[in-house]
């Protein structure tokens, strides 16, 4: 680092993002994108936008609002866009925690939690999975700190029941509970019903998974609408804008819904295939209903499946934290994919 780089963030340790290699072409099951292409209406609608670009996009992204709304009978006022789902989480470190109000998350879960914390300077608590790697419910009941879910929980790919969240919303009352819904599209149950029953509930999503955008960046939040000022107070204190061919690409996803629920329904079924063929091998692995599987073998390493996975051409993504180092976390592609990642798995194991 520089001289100049401010002393508070001297320790800060920035999130990796999964591997981008450039030298050869892999299977790639590392980063957890869908293998379809975007829905065609949504390329459409992106490519038409572009003959905009010299003007700015509307900030209160109005369209695609209606679009939302539509979809699941919300107002506008429960609604904010960013630029992807990472930015409404951060805005919510933001806005709802302090060292009155510290977060609390688990101690697996997504990495960008303890990022944000750390950059904005905020306390912060994680509480053990059980040694299934399942939440524990009672470990958040009567808490009274700013709560962060993964639902499904990344990388293990487990989920708690709407039942369940309402148990943790409803004893702490006094302090908001973000459910991150990233993957809930691949078997989940979204709590965004439950916004006008709990004010204290803010509920995140993301059109990278489900909807094949990553590229694009598209997230939101829904919450009542105090919670929403909130956010919006700190969306547009440094930028009030969200892309305008995104925003375009947004709106014909969501016109075209049906692309995206057939899309889910492929990937569940590879899924499902997946984990099959895998048991067949001797792996285990949790009972994921995300877009991947979180997977072991009692007779090699993670970290050296992943090496020699890598060496075969297919990337998936390995994680050195002391609980889960013997796991691989691996990406729902295409059926071919899945099958070439399988016929690896069979050699590695063959070869040692």
């Amino acid at each position: 680092m520089s001289r100049f780089f401010s002393r508070k963030y001297a320790d800060l340790v920035p999130y990796t993002p999964g591997e981008e290699p450039k030298e050869k072409k892999f299977v790639k099951l590392n980063t957890n994108e869908s293998p379809f292409p975007p829905s065609p209406l949504a390329v459409k609608m992106a490519s038409e936008a572009a003959r905009e670009l010299m003007l700015y996009p509307d900030p209160d992204c109005r369209t695609l609002t209606a679009a939302l709304a539509e979809k699941w009978n919300l107002l506008p006022e429960e609604i904010i866009w960013t630029n992807g789902s990472d930015d409404v989480l951060n805005f919510a470190f933001m806005a709802f925690c302090d060292r009155e109000h510290p977060a609390l998350f688990p101690d697996i879960t997504y990495g960008f939690y303890s990022v944000f914390a750390r950059v904005n300077g905020i306390p912060f608590q994680t509480v053990p999975l059980k040694e299934d790697f399942s939440l524990c419910v009672s470990d958040y009941c009567g808490r009274n700190q700013t709560i962060f879910i993964a639902n499904p929980n990344a990388p293990t790919g487990l989920c708690l029941s709407t039942g369940e969240i309402e148990k943790i919303l409803s004893t702490n009352t006094d302090s908001v509970v973000v459910i991150d819904e990233a993957y809930v599209d691949f078997g989940g149950e979204s709590c965004i019903p439950l916004i006008r029953k709990y004010g204290n509930l803010l509920v995140t999503q993301t059109f990278s998974k489900s909807r094949s955008m990553a590229g694009a960046r598209l997230g939101f939040a829904a919450g009542c609408p105090d919670l929403i000022r909130d956010l919006n107070t700190i969306r547009y204190s440094p930028n009030p804008y969200n892309n305008r061919m995104t925003m375009a690409a947004g709106i014909g996803s969501l016109r075209d819904d049906a692309y995206r629920a057939a899309n889910c329904e492929k990937i569940i079924e590879n899924r499902e295939y997946t984990k099959k063929e895998l048991r067949r091998l001797g792996f285990q692995m949790t009972d994921s209903k995300a877009n991947f599987v979180f997977i072991r073998h009692r007779e090699i390493s993670g970290e050296d499946l992943y090496c020699r996975l890598k060496e075969k051409g297919v990337l998936v993504r390995h994680f050195s934290q002391d609980r889960i180092n013997d796991y691989c976390r691996v990406t729902i592609g295409s059926r071919e994919e899945m099958d070439e990642f399988l016929d690896q798995c069979k050699c590695i194991l063959e070869e040692i």
